[in-house]
């Protein structure tokens, strides 16, 4: 008898699995998703591993496959034993993000009542117990945990009681899948020589006219029909009656979700390599087919606009042409959209898969399966694409690896992409090829200790010819040039508002020119937070202790952190004044203040708020690179990897927002935010302009970022 070593779906302490036997029915290999029998209750796991000898003596057998086929390699398997270890979580929830979307099902129990229970026969009962007796008499079927979220966990015990005087029973059902194939039944013609639909037609419409008209249009098309569409053109009981005739049939066809289905994509064309760009696709090459070496993390540290994209396609093209697959992660669901226009530019887009959380679960579902069969080559998508199933992965590609984004922080396991890409090079032999213009210390630091291959682009670069069809030249570009507002003179000097006097002239300047301009705020709302002028309370989460964000449109008070709302107040409930002032700064507040100074331009403003799904991301970012709006503003959102080549002018309203923040990291933070969101501007054949609003001109951040000087910075800090 051979034994399955299971990770199951309960806390069970880390790195740990459990031994079942294997029914001579079943064949069980490892990476399967099995139902196994645990305490009184039945859990999902995955199996690790098969051996002919189990933990422990006496084992129960496993129930069921709950997907017939092998769902993780054993590089998958290995990896989730690795983040086990090195996170400190559970196997099965290191091996969650890997399994297919929406295949995690539970038990769940259920309360109901076998009869009607009047609950004042029972005069034995506390009050707890009647008032779960009735909610439970009102509702009929309550889910337990549902119970025990309105009541607390001293319900358990509660209904345990219930249960044993009678009054209550429990029943346990398994949940279904989120995600399952999407079948759409369609309809055919059983026989289209049959002599008794010939002298039905011959009979002339006049007699069941409907039913006539169904089979001549499905005589007509050499295809199957969809149902949906015939019962709605036809009516459903004239379907119904010619398929219990016999004469047509259903037939089911599983139907792809595909999320690039109907997109239109923006052409990029061909661009020359610089020589710098060269160096690093020949030694991203070599290791591509160097089976020996002991090093496979590449980093670039490439100014903005140095042409790292374009070293991506390259290595990917040389990937593909090995015989191998690459993974692409951006850090924002926004940037799918553009990194993917360059891809498709370059490749087939047949072998180009999406997957992030911004898709539905069935189109996730799709293309997992679809990956998991080979019909992919590449796969783009935010850090949760790591854990793709793609076999013969050759290359990972994390752009913008510095982005606090690829670390995550809600639930188990809260890993980091960065860790997890360098585990699989080491154990799948795959290249990790970094890139930034302001990459994470910790990663610089180990490229500068020859952990990572360090490659350095110092020179931005811009195509000559903005035609797709044409491969395009290149010429090198100074960066933007940068000047730094004190804006304690400003308000020396009487100037109160929120645009320098500098700013402002360089706004009116950009906009009589007819280009773009971006200016950026990292504080979406209207104001930062509500104070009392009077005793100085301010108005906090009462879940996180921080200032809660007033949102003008909303009319409420939000947590960024949590989500928590509030009603904004009037009256302070500390000290019971009425004088409760508004400070700081939003989005929000930005976008009224450009409508009042210039009343007659077009702005849009890009935030959690006004983009709450990937469809709004995509609109926002046509409507801004078709030219439909001069002025963008936004949050940190607009500092990753955007190319506009008519922004011509970035303005930082407040550059100190992130440096108050207890965070040994908040420096670096400022730094990157100010550094990326300086090289959006200039991009193009027209010189760029970027002015850095500031409260603390003498911060080492804000001078380094000021001078675009990556190594200054990194000195500044480490040295």
């Amino acid at each position: 008898m051979k034994f399955a070593e299971v990770a199951v779906d309960a806390p069970t302490g880390y790195n740990r699995t459990f031994s079942f036997s294997i029914p001579t029915s079943l064949t069980v290999s490892p990476g399967h998703i099995v139902q196994v029998p645990f305490g009184s209750r039945k859990l999902q796991g995955v199996v690790f591993s098969i051996e002919s000898y189990p933990q422990v003596e006496d084992t129960r057998d496993i129930i069921a496959l709950v997907t017939e086929d092998v769902v993780l390699s054993d590089i998958h398997l290995e990896l989730a034993r690795w983040i086990s270890q090195y996170y400190m979580c559970t196997l099965f929830e290191a091996v969650t993000p890997m399994l297919p979307p929406g295949s995690r099902v539970r038990e769940k129990a259920f309360i109901s009542m076998e009869r009607d229970v009047a609950v004042g026969e029972h005069h034995n009962l506390s009050v707890l117990q009647r008032k779960v007796l009735e909610y439970v008499r009102r509702k009929r079927d309550v889910d337990q945990e549902h119970l025990v979220k309105l009541f607390g966990d001293s319900m358990r015990n509660t209904v345990k009681t219930l249960i044993t005087k009678g009054l209550l029973t429990k029943t346990t059902h398994w949940t279904k899948p989120a995600a399952r194939p999407r079948v759409i039944f369609h309809i055919r013609v059983v026989d289209r020589k049959s002599q008794e639909i010939k002298e039905w037609l011959s009979m002339g419409i006049a007699r069941r006219p409907r039913q006539t008209a169904l089979i001549q249009q499905l005589l007509e098309t050499q295809d199957l029909v969809a149902l949906p569409k015939l019962r709605k053109e036809h009516g459903y009981s004239t379907v119904k009656t010619l398929l219990d005739r016999g004469w047509i049939e259903k037939v089911s066809i599983v139907v792809d979700r595909d999320p690039l289905e109907n997109r239109v994509f923006q052409p990029f064309g061909r661009t020359q390599l610089t020589a710098d760009q060269k160096a690093i696709s020949l030694d991203v090459r070599s290791s591509l087919i160097d089976s020996n070496r002991t090093d496979g993390t590449f980093l670039i540290q490439g100014v903005t606009g140095s042409g790292k994209t374009e070293v991506y396609l390259d290595s990917v093209k040389y990937c593909l042409e090995s015989g191998k697959r690459a993974i692409i992660l951006v850090p924002e669901i926004s940037l799918t959209h553009q990194i993917i226009d360059r891809f498709i530019s370059r490749f087939d887009k047949k072998s180009i898969a999406v997957l992030h959380s911004g898709l539905s679960i069935g189109q996730r579902f799709d293309q997992w399966w679809k990956i998991k069969q080979g019909s992919y080559d590449i796969v783009i998508g935010s850090r949760s694409a790591i854990f793709a199933p793609v076999d013969k992965l050759g290359l990972v590609i994390i752009d913008e690896e510095h982005e606090w984004t690829y670390k995550q922080q809600d639930s188990n396991p809260r890993y980091h992409t960065r860790d997890v890409a360098s585990y699989l090079a080491s154990t799948s032999r795959c290249v990790v090829l970094l890139g930034s213009a302001s990459p994470d210390i910790g990663s610089y630091y180990r490229g500068l200790k020859k952990e990572f291959r360090l490659h350095i682009l110092s020179q931005r670069v811009t195509s000559e010819l903005h035609e797709p069809s044409r491969a395009r030249t290149i010429k090198n570009v100074p960066l933007a040039g940068v000047t730094l507002v004190d804006m304690r003179q400003e308000l020396v000097e009487g100037n109160r508002s929120i645009f320098s006097r500098y700013l402002r002239s360089s706004m009116i300047e950009c906009l009589n020119a007819d280009e773009q301009m971006i200016l950026f705020l990292n504080r979406r709302g209207s104001s930062s937070y509500v104070q009392c002028a009077n005793c100085g309370t301010g108005v906090k989460c009462r879940r996180c202790d921080v200032f809660l964000t007033y949102h003008k449109r909303l009319q409420l008070l939000l947590c960024h952190y949590c989500g928590y709302k509030k009603g904004l107040q009037s009256i302070c409930l500390n000290c019971r004044s009425y004088q409760m002032n508004f400070y700081g700064l939003g989005t929000q507040t930005v976008v009224d203040e450009i409508n009042n100074h210039f009343p007659d331009t077009s702005v849009l403003r890009w935030d959690r708020d006004s983009a709450t799904n990937i469809k709004s991301h995509q609109e926002i970012l046509e409507k801004f690179r078709s030219r439909k709006s001069q002025i963008l503003v936004g949050t940190q959102m607009i500092a990753k990897g955007l190319h506009f080549p008519h922004v011509t002018l970035v303005g930082v309203i407040s550059a100190d927002q992130g440096l108050t923040i207890p965070d040994y990291r908040s420096g670096e933070r400022v730094f990157q935010l100010l550094y990326q969101v300086s090289g959006r501007s200039g991009r193009g054949p027209q010189a760029g302009k970027v002015v850095i609003q500031t409260y603390q001109p003498e911060n080492y951040a804000i001078k380094t970022a000021t001078e675009q000087d990556y190594q200054k910075f990194y000195k500044e800090l480490v040295e």
